[in-house]
């Protein structure tokens, strides 16, 4: 009954927005140039999925987004479990990775359409800078909060170090990782869009940019929508793998 009461309350809320968007757009208190009509917006969309006018470009956002996602977690996990567990090298190649993590990652987007063109490649290199470092700074985190008490432990009854990975180190760092993975999902969409802004024959993000270039407010407003729609379902996805992955850890109140 509580998780009913939150959604009637989320979807009042939107409902409400919707309304007064509606109603201020319809009496002139704000203009419809600039901001649409929230009924003109789901219209656009309805006409979109009706003719199947999105599919291609929601084809290419996705691939590009899966890619980048799969690739930038890997990555990072790989690389957070090696530093993690490596002191010595985490030490050499701290300077570097803050160096790196402190870039602007729009600035490297001209970059990789030059190094890799307009196809997909560009797109999943940039997504792959955003996704790397929320898995990585998660995973090295996650690993080096595991309780020395039970290293000590495991290593009394004598696990070896394939041992300590296996059963220490990856199920304590398995809730940073999830955590990780929400976070990750919205920067490889992120990355994705972005790098088919700047330069695309197809996307969501080129979607986007075409309507801005005519000025097409409800077109710019029903892409922002579809995408948020589209972060929202992938969010939901990894939630519930986490719910069903980590059936171990406790729920909230309890110990």
């Amino acid at each position: 009954m509580r998780g009913l009461k939150v959604r009637l309350w989320q979807a009042g809320l939107l409902v409400a927005f919707l309304l007064v968007w509606e109603w201020a757009s319809r009496t002139g208190r704000i203009d419809p140039f600039f901001f649409s009509f929230p009924s003109e917006i789901l219209k656009r969309i309805l006409r979109w999925f009706s003719t199947g006018e999105i599919y291609p470009h929601l084809y290419v956002t996705t691939v590009e987004m899966l890619l980048a996602f799969a690739i930038g977690t890997l990555l990072g996990v790989v690389f957070g479990l090696w530093l993690a567990l490596s002191p010595g090298v985490a030490a050499v190649l701290d300077p570097y990775v803050k160096a790196l993590n402190a870039i602007p990652r729009v600035v490297l987007a001209p970059i990789f359409t030059l190094w890799f063109g307009l196809g997909i490649l560009s797109k999943v290199a940039l997504g792959v800078t955003l996704v790397f470092f929320v898995a990585f700074f998660n995973t090295y985190q996650g690993v080096k909060e595991v309780s020395p008490i039970v290293l000590h432990n495991a290593r009394l009854l004598g696990a070896k170090r394939g041992h300590l990975l296996r059963h220490v180190y990856l199920p304590a760092a398995a809730s940073w990782i999830f955590s990780s993975l929400r976070t990750s999902i919205g920067f490889a969409v992120i990355g994705a869009v972005v790098g088919e802004y700047l330069g695309s024959a197809a996307g969501l993000g080129y979607l986007i940019a075409q309507a801005e270039g005519v000025f097409d407010t409800t077109g710019v407003f029903a892409g922002m929508v579809v995408l948020m729609a589209f972060v929202l379902v992938l969010d939901a996805l990894v939630g519930a793998a986490e719910r069903r992955l980590l059936v171990w850890r406790p729920k909230g109140g309890e110990t």
